[in-house]
């Protein structure tokens, strides 16, 4: 059982904002490496509850320069974790509350660096699943009430509460035209992260 307090907040246009500043800053120093920054996650569909965590997959068209990547990622602040069994999209995590680094000295609010290749299926389910929540109201509205109940359910568990919303995930993305072999992957990544 993870220690860290799971909090789901009602939605901040402050969100987006943060994501445009995150991602010109991310543009600036990856630019001649990166197609594309996408912002993913629960804080990238307006009017759905989230952890108040910014979600964002940079995208590359393959790993020629990933190691240039991860240098540049490194200065910026933020640790090379890899794949973490999802094949084509590699981790990073921050070192500090300042990163990245841009030299302003700003804190900035929490968030989770994916570097994803234009081609893998942990953006593609990224994608799909956030253009669904935008593009249809009411199942975001669903799927924050179910985010709001298993945090109170579980507020000191993030496994269980990544857990207890997975099957509305695989609804979605089966929906959509995700077969069995992908949903089963993506069922088994989400009791594994």
């Amino acid at each position: 059982m993870a220690s860290k307090e799971v909090v789901v907040v009602p939605y901040s246009s402050n969100w987006a904002l943060i994501f445009q500043e995150l991602s010109n800053t991310f543009n600036v120093h990856l630019k001649d490496f990166i197609i594309g920054i996408e912002h993913i996650g629960s804080t990238s569909v307006p009017g759905l509850s989230a952890k108040p965590i910014i979600d964002l997959d940079i995208i590359i068209e393959d790993k020629t320069n990933f190691e240039e990547i991860i240098r540049i990622l490194k200065e910026l602040g933020y640790n090379y974790l890899g794949e973490m069994g999802i094949v084509g999209r590699d981790a990073f995590e921050r070192i500090s509350d300042l990163s990245p680094v841009d030299g302003s000295g700003r804190r900035w609010l929490r968030h989770h660096l994916y570097v994803c290749t234009q081609d893998s299926m942990g953006l593609k389910n990224h994608i799909l699943f956030r253009d669904y929540l935008r593009s249809n109201q009411k199942v975001a509205l669903e799927y924050g009430a179910i985010k709001m109940e298993l945090a109170k359910k579980y507020p000191f568990d993030i496994d269980s509460y990544i857990e207890g919303k997975t099957d509305f995930i695989i609804s979605i993305l089966a929906k959509n035209g995700f077969d069995d072999k992908i949903l089963s992957s993506i069922k088994q990544q989400n009791k594994t992260s």
